[in-house]
């Protein structure tokens, strides 16, 4: 195992609770689907939405700094012009991660992650990460 997979393993294994930004309700979206499998791997998952008071049974907020506790991973399904806004307002909660899914890339906003000292990863899938890496099993 590679430096950057032995990094993203340790992280998805020492984290507890994970943001997911843009979480949708709606079961054919790709954070749906990935919210809900990290819950059922034992994942704290907390929606954030302004459109929605609720998802997944889980209260939605906002706002990222509306979440009135310790985030680990923020998990962003926003698009790539929309994600820096949503990074900026990360750093300032200083998480372990931030992680913009498959197919969003914002070099901005890696940078800004990075001077933070805060692990950025783009343009990946957290769940496909997790089962590569730790597997399927429930924990």
């Amino acid at each position: 195992m590679n430096e950057k997979d032995e990094q993203r393993k340790r992280l998805l294994e020492t984290a507890r609770v994970i943001a997911v930004v843009g979480l949708s309700p709606d079961t054919a979206r790709a954070s749906n689907v990935v919210a809900k499998y990290l819950m059922a791997h034992g994942y704290r998952v907390i929606p954030v939405n302004p459109e929605y008071t609720e998802v997944l049974g889980q209260r939605s907020y906002p706002s990222l700094s509306s979440v009135p506790e310790k985030i680990d991973i923020v998990d962003v399904f926003r698009k790539a012009g929309d994600a820096l806004p949503v990074v900026e307002e990360a750093v300032a909660l200083a998480p372990k991660a931030i992680w913009l899914q498959l197919g969003i890339v914002n070099e901005e906003a890696r940078k800004i992650a990075r001077d933070k000292g805060i692990d950025f990863f783009m343009d990946l899938c957290i769940k496909r990460e997790h089962t590569r890496l730790i597997g399927t099993h429930e924990k």
